[in-house]
């Protein structure tokens, strides 16, 4: 096991290397100079110059993508144009909120697409399996923010159930959480049904169910344990492109987290929030992936072996 995370953690590092080098070449081409929205329009040239001097902008690309790689590993991700504040402290809280947010939409996406899942595969053919069917379509084809505007609509306006926008009760999470969650929960579904089917196929069910063990813990201790191994993958990938994928939920629910703080960045220009924010989306892609891929690992031991 240890052998197979070592070669896993090491997989990974090339793909940070690319994504970083991604993130600084995309910005080189854009239109636009970051000395001259860092001083603002009325500078003179002569500022903008001095600027470009001391953000080392008049030097080949080549060592400014070295300068950028060695202030990435001490931690430096540079000033925010608008603020004037480290990024580092601009994406601190910010990064909190979205994980805080992923983490509930994962939790819910799971716990109801198993179970939705689950209740499809063992009333297959019936009513039960039909509408559970069609509810994981609707969550996959219904728009995450043609949602929230829904549930804002009825919760908070005609209802006055819960608060439209901010993060600061728990009140506050359920359309957000829900709203995000929605398409992973109708995928959680699907792949528990089909994998169950496939599972509860199988000769040692069809053993345990002649046995005389009742149904509950045929699916339950039998069944839905080894038909969850591939929807660990599912859910795994999920919780990533929620942490960045969050953007249209929070700039709908005006969720104070890392999408909303990058649309604003995009709108101001601000180049060095707007790397540091992509930046962060990547790690931690690459990083809940190769976490993924550890679990996965250790509870299939048929993988690390191979």
């Amino acid at each position: 096991m240890a052998i197979y995370a070592a070669r896993r953690i090491l997989a990974s590092v090339p793909i940070l290397l690319l994504a970083v080098t991604a993130v600084f070449f995309a910005f080189q081409v854009i239109p636009g100079d970051p000395a001259h929205l860092f001083v603002g329009p009325d500078a003179s040239q002569e500022t903008i110059e001095a600027v470009r001097r001391e953000l080392g902008l008049d030097r080949p690309v080549y060592v400014q993508y070295l300068e950028y790689l060695r202030r990435l590993f001490r931690g430096n991700l540079g000033l925010s144009i608008t603020t004037r504040l480290p990024v580092t402290q601009e994406l601190g809280a910010r990064f909190a909120n979205t994980v805080k947010l992923a983490v509930s939409s994962i939790v819910l996406a799971t716990v109801i697409g198993v179970l939705l899942g689950t209740i499809a595969a063992v009333k297959q053919g019936t009513f039960v399996d039909h509408l559970a069917t069609v509810v994981a379509l609707m969550g996959i084809s219904i728009p995450v923010f043609w949602l929230g505007l829904l549930m804002m609509y009825l919760f908070s306006v005609e209802l006055r159930l819960l608060p439209s926008a901010g993060n600061d009760t728990w009140r506050h999470y359920f359309m957000p959480a829900l709203s995000l969650a929605t398409f992973s929960l109708a995928f959680i579904a699907r792949m528990t049904r089909s994998s169950l089917l496939e599972v509860i196929r199988q000769d040692y069910v069809r053993t345990a169910r002649a046995k005389g063990v009742p149904e509950l813990f045929v699916v339950a201790r039998h069944a839905l344990r080894n038909a969850l191994l591939p929807v660990v993958i599912i859910v795994g990938l999920r919780f990533g492109y929620m942490l960045g994928g969050a953007v249209v939920t929070e700039e709908v629910f005006a969720w104070p987290g890392m999408g909303r703080l990058l649309v604003t960045a995009v709108g101001q220009r601000d180049i060095p929030v707007i790397q540091g924010a992509l930046l962060v989306f990547a790690t931690s892609f690459v990083v809940v992936n190769m976490a993924v891929d550890l679990l996965y690992g250790f509870l299939d031991p048929q993988i690390r072996y191979q």
